[in-house]
């Protein structure tokens, strides 16, 4: 199994309503820069590890579980305190229980919230993955005083939604939400920590066993039942019932002022989910209204870049945040 070759800390921080989990590496110092990493859909804090490891220098590195992934707003009893992350939280129940789909504005404002947690006097590094990425832009936009640099990893929005879609937009969302609480959109158990790291791996070629291995053990937990349950709520799985509005994305996109480093892979993931329905050229016009971006391409590496070249990123990512 892959070993860390820096170990995180895990805390518990009270973030609206929900006990949030953050992993921590390093210390904070004078002279440095809070680094804030946010992760993508179905993914958790810990799939950061590679790249703190890859990292040149020791940074102060805050990532936190999103609501409703890992383990931020689990209601369960306690694992036993050998467990991967050692006496937290099983996912035996249900993540927020109050809640059965997920608003995008709630990530920004739990963003917010933890960035005055960590950092209530000075502006933080910023980098995000994924849906992670879309944040990232958005709350650099909206809160530009906060962001000293800002990284988007495959980060790339959503198609232009039109007006004329919300009619069965709303339907899809109702349907959904009835479907939810059937209990029909589960998400898939394993055996064991092996057919998660198999499923892993499976969806990422790239991916190494001894990451794998590794990384099962933070992305899933056993449940009352003996059974890996992944730490995502299936409610995620609802479609959003907003429409994605392109103009107000680009009005937010410009009002970012920290300069923007936007990583892609050499694979044109964009172009693989979408299938010409949102363009890789659509997404470099949209960057065009960030006023000091530049773009850099990983080559052998899809999607979850920080799994498939950590070594690169985080000599890229040093380079960036140091100029």
């Amino acid at each position: 199994m892959y070993q860390p070759k820096r170990l995180f800390r895990s805390e518990f921080v009270p973030i609206r309503n929900l006990k949030y989990h953050v992993l921590l590496w390093g210390q904070p110092g004078p002279g440095k820069v809070p680094l804030v990493m946010v992760h993508g859909w179905m993914d958790v804090a810990a799939s950061y590890q590679f790249i703190v490891d890859a990292f040149a220098r020791d940074h102060y590195v805050i990532a936190p579980d999103w609501r409703g992934y890992g383990l931020t707003g689990i209601d369960g009893p306690p694992l036993d305190a050998d467990g991967p992350l050692g006496g937290q939280r099983s996912v035996g129940a249900r993540y927020t229980p109050d809640a059965d789909n997920y608003w995008f504005p709630d990530y920004l404002a739990d963003l917010d919230f933890l960035v005055d947690h960590y950092s209530p006097d000075a502006p933080v590094h910023l980098v995000g993955h994924s849906m992670g990425g879309n944040v990232a832009m958005l709350y650099s936009g909206v809160r530009p005083q906060r962001i000293r640099r800002l990284v988007n990893l495959e980060g790339f929005g959503m198609p232009l939604a039109r007006a004329s879609q919300a009619p069965r937009r709303y339907a899809r969302w109702m349907d959904e939400l009835k479907a939810f609480h059937r209990g029909e959109m589960a998400l898939k158990r394993y055996e064991s920590a092996a057919g998660v790291a198999s499923r892993l791996m499976k969806t990422n070629a790239r991916l190494g066993q001894d990451k794998a291995d590794w990384l099962a053990q933070h992305w899933a937990q056993p449940d009352g039942d003996g059974m890996w349950r992944i730490l995502g709520d299936p409610a995620h799985k609802i479609i959003n019932v907003q429409l994605y509005r392109v103009d107000e994305v680009l009005e937010i996109y410009k009002s970012i002022t920290a300069p923007a480093l936007c990583v892609e892979s050499g694979e044109d993931s964009l172009t693989q989910w979408w299938k010409g329905k949102y363009t890789l050229a659509e997404y470099h016009e949209r960057l065009k209204a960030v006023p000091h971006v530049r773009r850099a391409v990983l080559q052998d590496a899809g999607h979850m870049v920080h799994h498939d070249q950590p070594e690169a990123l985080a000599s890229l990512l040093e380079a960036f945040l140091d100029g």
